[in-house]
């Protein structure tokens, strides 16, 4: 089974987000970029299949601007096996936007016929967490969202999924689009060896027109702004202070 594994690069998720001085956007001059966290822990999920002799190759594909290439590189280092990178804006604050690159993903995937998408449930950047249900739309796929845990027998995937009540266990049938949550997997790091033998796998470069896909934006930003600074907290000397305090705020 050739598994399917979309990677987006997107600021580091260590790094203190600046916005611009006129608020049109965020400020990525100097800014360290790496994969986005979900995709690496479905990348690491891949190799786990393979690893497990449940999946014989792992294609990771990676749709923004040409820096993207480095992001792909960490796939194959983790242990992807090739890359598809495909072009689709020129300027790193251009974010292309769910749809069209679920119309990108959707044509890859005719044309790799793998038989699992393994995405992160969304990116940190824009948290759309609307991309894997677009691919599946798109394709007619079964899928499964928020995958906490992941079992593949036969033509069937089990997945343990977290919902807002607790824990949920679907069967779907194959090929899925399966989207991944935070407590399916710990990443691996990759070792020096594997980061060298990753700059000789095979990435091959594309862009938006090879699939005949329009990326024109349909969203605009009006503004960035920061988050609003939070109240300083007080001190209170006993309960019935507090109970009052409480009382005075309407909190109840």
């Amino acid at each position: 089974m050739k598994v399917l594994v979309p990677v987006k690069r997107v600021i580091d998720y260590n790094v203190k987000v600046r916005v611009k001085a006129d608020g049109s956007g965020v400020d990525l001059a100097n800014v360290k970029m790496s994969m986005n966290p979900f995709d690496e822990i479905a990348v690491e999920e891949a190799i786990r299949l393979k690893e497990a002799g449940k999946a014989d190759e792992i294609v990771a594909v990676s749709i923004g601007v040409k820096q993207s290439q480095e992001t792909l590189r960490t796939a194959l280092a983790m242990g992807a096996d090739r890359a598809i990178l495909v072009i689709a804006a020129d300027d790193v604050h251009t974010d292309i936007e769910p749809l069209a690159v679920a119309k990108i993903l959707a044509k890859i995937v005719e044309e790799e016929q793998p038989g699992l998408v393994l995405c992160g449930k969304q990116a940190i950047d824009n948290d759309m967490n609307a991309t894997g249900q677009m691919v599946s739309a798109l394709l007619g796929w079964s899928q499964a969202t928020f995958a906490s845990k992941l079992d593949i027998e036969g033509d069937a995937a089990t997945v343990t999924r977290e919902v807002d009540g607790g824990l949920q266990t679907i069967k779907v049938k194959m090929p899925a689009i399966v989207t991944v949550d935070l407590r399916l997997n710990e990443p691996r790091y990759a070792s020096l060896p594997n980061i060298m033998k990753a700059k000789k796998k095979p990435m091959d470069e594309k862009t938006a027109a090879d699939y005949g896909v329009d990326v024109s934006r349909r969203l605009e930003v009006v503004k960035t702004s920061e988050p609003a600074e939070r109240a300083a907290g007080i001190k209170v000397g006993s309960v019935d202070e507090l109970v009052a305090k409480l009382k005075e705020a309407g909190a109840v």
